[in-house]
């Protein structure tokens, strides 16, 4: 069952985007991680809402037999960058990029993401501009400054974000027919 295809026009229509989506096994249990954004940042009222809609579509359409969690977030301030889209979205912003061989001399590099298309992105460091092909990062998020004049997250906050994760959680036990 394509699980992003069931909650992705739930997640759109509360005005929200998918960011990612992870359904696995974790310490024994099923878990469905649903991590959702928009301009601005989302707070808990909005993860709440969003995070019944979402269980009330996974009911109807008979979504994993048997017990699993559902857990909607936010992706957080410092949030993970796995797809072309999260660095589309994230062009302009502070990052932390790991490569699995050297670009530029090394394999660990930091800076402001330049730009970022379909093959790959732009990192402009001290050092000058680091072009990355998406096949050689093995990891990258952004970076917040926290110890700016502001505070972290401020300008989450200003922008009506809650400035930090906020996420719901709820447990699904399938229910047994009389």
């Amino acid at each position: 069952m394509d699980v992003e295809a069931l909650v992705g026009p739930v997640i759109e229509s509360a005005g929200l985007r998918l960011w990612d989506l992870r359904w696995g096994r974790e310490s024994g249990r099923r878990v469905l991680r649903v991590y959702v954004d928009r301009e601005g940042g989302v707070d808990l009222d909005a993860i709440a809402a969003v995070s019944e809609k979402i269980s009330r579509r996974l009911d109807l359409e008979g979504f994993a037999p048997g017990p699993y969690e559902l857990e909607v977030s936010s992706p957080g301030l410092e949030r993970t960058l796995r797809e072309p889209g999260h660095f589309r979205l994230s062009v302009g912003e502070r990052v932390k990029v790991r490569t699995a061989s050297p670009a530029g001399g090394s394999r660990s590099h930091q800076g402001t993401l330049a730009s970022a298309n379909d093959r790959g992105i732009v990192l402009a460091t001290g050092g000058g501009n680091v072009r990355i092909p998406y096949a050689e990062v093995t990891s990258a998020r952004t970076l917040v400054d926290w110890g700016s004049s502001e505070g972290p997250g401020t300008s989450a906050m200003r922008a009506g974000g809650t400035g930090t994760r906020a996420s719901v959680k709820r447990q699904k036990r399938k229910r047994s027919k009389p």
